[in-house]
Order: C-alpha cells, then sequence, then structure tokens
C-alpha cells in the first residue's frame, strides 16, 4: 500500500503561536487513520492544510502523489470527501434539498443522492427538514455531502462531537464500513481516545502541534504490555540481586517493576529473595491503560 497523505516538516503559525511544528504524517492507503489529540493540539489546522483551506508556514503536503498546490488544489479535492468541525446545512430545505445543492456545486449528478444517503441510514428521513433532524442526523447528513461522488479520502473533524452514546455508535459503525465497502481511506480526528481505539487501523498523536507518536494501533497497544511490581523489606538489595540475574527492574512508587515474567520465572526470583533474607511483602501484577500511554506521550489528561 502506498500513502495517500503525505506531509513533510508541516508548520502553521498564527502570529507569534506556532499551533502545529515540523509535523511528518503517512496515512496509508485504505486504513482508517485516527488523528488523536486534546483540544487545541492542532488537528482542525492540519486538516485544513491538507484540503488547502488553510496554507501552510512552512513545510510540504502530498495528497495521492500530488503536492498541495494553486495548481493541484481542485484536481485533488474531487477526490476527497471532507467534514471539517460542524456540518453546515439549509435548515429549511429538506435532507434530499440540501444534497441536490451540493451536488450542482461539486459536478456530482443528482442520482448519487439516493446511494449517499442508504450508506447513513437517511433515506426514510430525505423528505423532512433538516431543521426538524436531531443532532445525529444532522451529523449524518454532513457524512452524506462528504460521501458525494464516491471520493478516494475521507476527512472527518471530530464526527461524534455532541452524539449521545447511540449517536456514536451509529456514527463509529458507519465509518468502520468505508474501507470495506467502497476501499475509501479515511482520517478521523477525535480527542476521544476510547473511540479511535474501536475504529483505527493507524494512529498519530498530537500534541502542542508535534507528533509524538505514529504506528499502528497494535504497537500503542504493545506499550501497555503486562509487568510485575513487587515490593519487598529492602528495595535495594533487592534491586541488585535481581539486577545480577539479568532483570532490569526501576523502583517506582516503593515498588521494583519487573517485566512480564512466566509464573515458573517469577516463583524462582521470589525464591532467590527469600534465601538472600529480603523479605517480599506484596506482589501486583499492573498493565499500563492506553490512557496512561496517552498521558505520558502529551501530557495532559485524556477524554473518555
Amino acid at each position: 500500500m502506498s500513502d495517500i497523505i503525505t506531509t513533510i516538516g508541516l508548520c502553521k503559525q498564527y502570529g507569534k503561536v506556532l499551533r502545529v511544528k515540523d509535523l511528518d504524517l503517512k496515512v496509508r492507503e485504505g486504513v482508517i487513520y485516527g488523528f488523536l489529540g486534546p483540544n487545541g493540539a492542532g488537528k482542525s489546522t492540519t486538516m485544513k492544510m491538507i484540503l488547502g483551506l488553510a496554507r501552510p508556514t512552512s513545510g510540504t503536503i502530498t495528497v495521492f502523489g500530488k503536492p498541495v498546490n494553486s495548481k493541484n488544489r481542485l484536481a485533488i479535492l474531487r477526490e476527497v470527501g471532507s467534514l471539517i468541525e460542524s456540518p453546515s446545512y439549509y435548515g429549511h430545505l429538506t435532507g434530499a434539498e440540501n444534497l441536490r445543492i451540493l451536488c450542482a456545486l461539486k459536478g456530482v449528478p443528482e442520482k448519487d443522492i439516493d446511494r449517499v444517503l442508504k450508506i447513513v441510514r437517511l433515506e426514510n428521513q430525505k423528505e423532512k427538514k433538516v431543521g426538524q433532524y436531531s443532532m445525529g442526523m444532522k451529523q449524518r447528513l454532513g457524512l452524506a455531502c462528504a460521501l458525494l461522488g464516491n471520493p478516494r479520502l475521507l476527512i472527518l473533524d471530530e464526527p461524534t462531537n455532541g452524539l449521545d452514546p447511540a449517536g456514536i455508535q451509529e456514527m463509529r459503525d458507519l465509518i468502520c464500513s468505508l474501507p470495506k465497502q467502497f476501499g475509501m481511506t479515511v482520517m478521523v480526528s477525535s480527542h476521544l481516545l476510547s473511540e479511535i481505539d474501536q475504529i483505527a487501523d493507524n494512529v498519530g498523536i498530537i500534541s502542542n502541534g508535534e507528533l509524538v507518536f505514529q504506528d499502528t494501533l497494535s504497537t500503542l497497544h504493545e506499550k501497555s504490555r503486562q509487568s510485575i511490581a513487587v515490593r519487598t523489606m529492602n528495595n535495594e538489595e533487592a534491586a541488585k540481586i535481581l539486577s545480577g540475574q539479568g532483570i532490569a527492574c526501576p523502583v517506582k512508587e516503593d515498588y521494583l517493576l519487573l517485566p512480564r515474567l512466566s509464573d515458573n520465572e517469577l516463583a524462582g526470583h521470589i525464591h532467590r529473595l527469600f534465601e538472600k533474607n529480603v523479605g517480599v511483602v506484596r506482589i501486583e501484577e499492573r498493565r499500563k491503560s492506553l490512557e496512561d500511554i496517552f498521558l505520558e506521550l502529551t501530557g495532559t489528561a485524556v477524554s473518555l
């Protein structure tokens, strides 16, 4: 698979504030790329630059192998669907009428309206005025607008914002279906780690405008590997004994943190400590949560 979006050294400065700093993104074709970070981290600014809605201060952006510039922008956007921040609509018009206007603007045949309404499960509400739609229905209409023309790339900025749990689940299912059914690449931003964890293949984590992690979701999960915490009557002596056995065990909050061991290996090390007259008073099994990892990477609390 090739990279469908690539940024190199991407920066955006507003006044004296650098909102995006030296960002190197790689979004693989056919995946759901979760763009994760706290509010104000620079997610929306980055997406706007990819779409040509904001001009980078420095750096380069490539989409579909073409640099994003005034020459290529329209050709690129014909194959991109987007939903940035909240969807726009005419409340006094029906869902179908709103889509007809967008079809005219995008040069898409009106026959595509029924297809996208079916994808977002609004085919039975298309003649209802959008001002009477629920928040979830409005978000789904926004997604339908982005899907017009069957784009290769879909860019969604916080698509579950303001939705209730049922609406979040519905939007999540819709997003997950797009690469499998239509071969789309989806870049979706969120400050909700739990949401990205349930939909993404690859993850990029941004903090204060800087990319602090980028890899597969499974690689992020590997950082939460299990460890064993042991508290003894003499941690300093215990650390020396275990170190002599090739076991690295940093001390944190009066506990020795051992790597993951089999039951037999752990029993052998504990027995060795007893033989050296080092009393073991507590043994705990620990695993970093994804929230802990996010906190370590960004230095900020994560929304759940």
